[in-house]
């Protein structure tokens, strides 16, 4: 397995307005150097220990990304340095990461996930959800937060026509809020969706962020 060719070769076909996450979880640290010394520098991880770990052991100009499923009870060890969460799923959650964010004296770049896929196991909130979510006195208050945009995982399946439609659709959210809720607020920018298996049909459908893991670094470790 190559890693650098096989990140080369990622980066080659990327649309210029569109930005890579290497998804990191559960790889080595040699192996996420090998990616590094090629001069990127955004990677993502899904569980909180390992990105603390690996934030500690791994160069400081490293852009860590939150992309797992967030408890509110453990925003605390990565809101310090975080760069983007892009989980986001509820209020109460958001709301714990602003206060989080007010003690270590940061603004905390965040996405909502939004939930696109027939799969009942995916996080996420329905678009209704969204919107009130937004409209919240609670989300107004939220002083140390910068709402990024969207997030959203298709179904997983070889059905390109389901997984074009779910992304389509979560594109066509992310402008209908771009238009009436974020109209003179540009930094709601991101639309985060695509991974190794579909990342080209996101990128068709309106994606400016990939999370790319395996297509780099091969079939995940489970035992780090």
């Amino acid at each position: 397995m190559n890693i650098a060719l096989n990140f080369r070769s990622v980066i080659a076909e990327l649309p210029a307005h569109v930005k890579l996450v290497t998804i990191s979880k559960t790889k080595p640290m040699e192996e996420i150097m090998e990616v590094y010394q090629e001069g990127h520098r955004i990677f993502g991880e899904n569980k909180v220990q390992e990105l603390v770990r690996k934030f500690e052991q791994l160069p400081k100009d490293i852009e860590w990304h939150m992309v797992g499923h967030l408890q509110s009870n453990k925003v605390k060890y990565i809101v310090p340095f975080v760069h983007l969460i892009h989980s986001v799923d509820s209020l109460n959650l958001l709301q714990e990461i602003n206060k989080q964010a007010i003690k270590c004296n940061r603004i905390i770049n965040c996405l909502l996930e939004v939930h696109i896929a027939e799969e009942e196991t995916k996080f996420g909130l329905d678009d209704e959800e969204v919107y009130k979510l937004i409209e919240s006195q609670g989300f107004k208050d939220c002083s140390n937060i910068h709402l990024a945009g969207l997030m959203g995982m298709a179904t997983y399946t070889e059905n390109i026509d389901q997984i074009r439609k779910e992304f389509n659709h979560l594109h066509e959210l992310f402008m209908n809020l771009k238009k009436t809720k974020f109209s003179d607020n540009d930094e709601f920018k991101d639309l985060s969706m695509g991974m190794s298996s579909d990342y080209k049909i996101a990128i068709e459908e309106g994606s400016t962020m990939i999370r790319v893991g395996s297509k780099i670094f091969g079939e995940r470790n489970y035992n780090p």
